[in-house]
């Protein structure tokens, strides 16, 4: 590798915005990497049987990362909170108020309803605002019914509990934790996908996740390092190669 600071996947500061995504999130950053996307993309950017095949309600420019892109996901994930209008309020109900909803918004349209995506320190939450819902109005939140429905109900209050505490709360600076073993493994896992992508060896992968040094001191057939490295590159391609669709919630697809 002449010149490993010119290749895009070298640099781990340019994935520190993965360290704060949300699973619907990395699930496009997966997706967006799939050569065959990319493709579908080129092909026909409004075709609606190419984004279903992905779970997608239309597709997305795979050219953008979750900073700058949010899709909406076909069908809904659990945690996006439906909004309508209510019918019959009581005297007391409140009101939606746009620019009272925290955090940094971003709104898309999805071809049927607008989706009110909310980014606050240690949140993200997405609200479907149904066709009619406008500033102002009393409003009802709704969740999809299932057959076991505690554990999605559960999950619903903790976020509506997260908005309402957010909305209550006076800004003050807000110190982020250090990031989670989670979040770094989807870090390291998108670069190392990356990397090969890019046609980097299992070396180069190597160095450019932990370092020349590290790979000086440990690389060799049966090194620790090595074993590492390799299986963040097979989870890499598994999730590009459908497994993304487990953090988006859709059912499993054959896309190869």
């Amino acid at each position: 590798m002449a010149n490993p600071s010119a290749k895009q996947w070298y640099p781990t500061a340019a994935y520190l915005y993965v360290l704060h995504l949300d699973g619907l999130a990395l699930a496009w950053e997966y997706l967006r990497r799939h050569p065959d996307y990319r493709r579908d993309w080129l092909r026909g950017r409004r075709q609606r049987d190419a984004s279903y095949r992905w779970g997608l309600r239309l597709l997305e420019d795979p050219a953008l990362d979750a900073r700058d892109v949010h899709p909406v996901w076909f069908s809904d994930h659990d945690s996006v909170v439906q909004l309508y209008p209510d019918a019959d309020p009581p005297p007391d109900a409140p009101a939606f108020a746009f620019w009272r909803v925290p955090g940094r918004k971003h709104l898309i349209y999805d071809g049927k309803r607008l989706v009110l995506m909310l980014q606050w320190p240690g949140h993200c939450m997405r609200l479907a605002l149904a066709p009619g819902l406008e500033d102002g109005m009393a409003y009802l939140y709704a969740v999809r019914a299932c057959a076991t429905p505690c554990a999605r109900y559960r999950l619903f209050a903790a976020r509506l509990d997260a908005l309402a505490a957010a909305m209550a709360a006076v800004p003050v600076a807000v110190a982020r934790s250090r990031p989670t073993p989670g979040a770094l493994l989807e870090l390291h896992t998108l670069q190392a996908l990356d990397a090969t992508l890019a046609g980097a060896s299992l070396r180069e992968v190597a160095q450019g996740l932990f370092g020349v040094d590290a790979v000086v001191a440990d690389w060799h057939a049966d090194s620790a390092l090595r074993a590492r490295v390799r299986r963040l590159v097979r989870r890499g391609d598994a999730l590009m190669r459908g497994g993304y669709r487990r953090l988006a919630q859709l059912p499993p697809f054959s896309l190869d």
